[in-house]
């Protein structure tokens, strides 16, 4: 089958080397009753790469249902995938069917297959294997036929290793492995769909398609897109509804992307002395274009001038005649000296209530140690912005830069009560 004609009826936009070769192997194995483990990061469209190979399959006519692993609490999850017997645990007033048997001889698309349960995992691999499949709370073998596509954005060779995923599970899976670019590793696709999406919008909400000027498309090229084409799209469509001037330039485009809410800590990085990379660096040259990244920069940068401070007056202290003696100050404290040396050619000492601090015992090895643990400040990123708005995730989520599904991994993933 053609590929363009592919695109043009499940709406994929887009003539990058990397896309053509993802969706030739979709289109290929598509005839096929092998499963498919389709990787890519949040936001690239996977959803879309599973419907392609059901439509296009034996399946087509039956049905297809798309299931987010990670959106489904632990204790529920085998009974709406596998169904439950009446009584098997509290609350299950009736017996129900699960997605298995209701979806059988179509297929299943398993979303964040990394966030799946081991135990869950385990009837999952029974049913790649033999078709088989026991209800919560019965002891009846029951058979289906359903063809499983599941997607990650997670690394799971890594998450077998940690013990996180059954390896077994992940090599039955993967028979054909689909992966999915990322929007910044296909670039030249970004004006294409740009234009495709101002131009519905400008259709849906009856208004004029806005126009990108030279420099505003290379700062649209250029920009890192993290949540790839979901972001895209969410920026397209807010440019299209607040943008008053249809002829967008580079600084009014700035405005919708979202590292221009960093610009006060952008200052304070730049003050520090910290380089600031550009949206178009390599990985290995970014820290991010969030706020939060820049101020874990500043903090480490921070941290590290606090260590070589402390190193410098450490040295000072052990030098041939720099003795020290304590000298009084006016509440009748004791503030630290240093014979022969005047306070001027050190740094003032923050008085406290102690009367006398002894330099002599200092630690040379002694390290300033701070919780800058970058989970640790995610974890109170997202447990401030929760209280802020009163448990309304979406709004959280949005306020935070990630979608709803990430941001209720993170909260499975940090245990937060809400």
């Amino acid at each position: 089958m053609e590929l363009q004609s592919i695109k043009n009826r499940f709406g994929i936009i887009g003539n990058s080397a990397t896309l053509n070769h993802a969706l030739s192997t979709a289109i290929q194995v598509a005839s096929t009753d092998l499963s498919v483990l389709i990787v890519g990061e949040s936001g690239v469209g996977k959803e879309a790469f599973a419907n392609i190979i059901h439509s296009l399959s034996s399946r087509k006519h039956n049905p297809f249902i798309a299931v987010n692993c990670g959106a489904i609490p632990e204790g529920t999850i085998d009974s709406e995938l596998f169904g439950h017997e009446k009584g098997s645990f509290t609350g299950a007033a009736d017996t129900r069917k699960g997605y298995f048997e209701t979806v059988n001889g179509g297929t299943i698309f398993l979303d964040e297959i990394g966030e799946m349960p081991l135990g869950t995992q385990a009837r999952l691999l029974r049913v790649l294997e033999t078709g088989e499949f026991i209800r919560v709370g019965s002891s009846k073998v029951q058979k289906t036929d359903v063809r499983v596509i599941a997607a990650t954005n997670r690394d799971l060779l890594e998450r077998t290793q940690q013990g996180k995923f059954r390896e077994d599970l992940y090599y039955r899976l993967s028979t054909v492995p689909i992966r999915v670019p990322a929007l910044r590793d296909r670039k030249e696709d970004i004006p294409l769909l740009f234009r495709k999406f101002t131009s519905d919008f400008a259709e849906r909400y009856r208004t004029q398609s806005v126009q990108l000027d030279n420099a505003a498309q290379q700062l649209l090229v250029n920009y890192h897109w993290q949540g790839n084409v979901r972001e895209l799209k969410n920026i397209a469509e807010q440019i299209s509804v607040l943008s008053t001037d249809k002829l967008v330039t580079a600084d009014m485009l700035q405005s919708f992307l979202p590292q221009v809410a960093g610009n006060r800590s952008l200052a304070l990085v730049q003050q520090a002395g910290v380089p600031i990379p550009s949206p178009g660096g390599s990985s290995g040259e970014q820290f991010g274009n969030t706020e939060r990244d820049i101020l874990y920069k500043l903090f480490f940068e921070l941290k590290k001038d606090m260590n070589d401070i402390k190193q410098l007056l450490f040295e000072f202290t052990h030098q041939p005649g720099a003795a020290y003696s304590p000298a009084p100050i006016q509440d009748g404290g004791m503030m630290p000296a240093f014979n022969n040396a005047p306070y001027n050619n050190i740094a003032e000492p923050i008085v406290t209530s102690s009367p006398i601090i002894t330099v002599e015992h200092m630690d040379h090895h002694e390290d300033v140690e701070e919780s800058l643990m970058l989970a640790d400040r995610e974890k109170e990123f997202i447990i401030k912005s929760l209280k802020k708005h009163k448990g309304r995730r979406r709004d959280a989520a949005n306020e935070l830069g990630i979608s709803e599904r990430t941001l209720y991994r993170k909260i499975k993933e940090y245990d937060i009560k809400e």
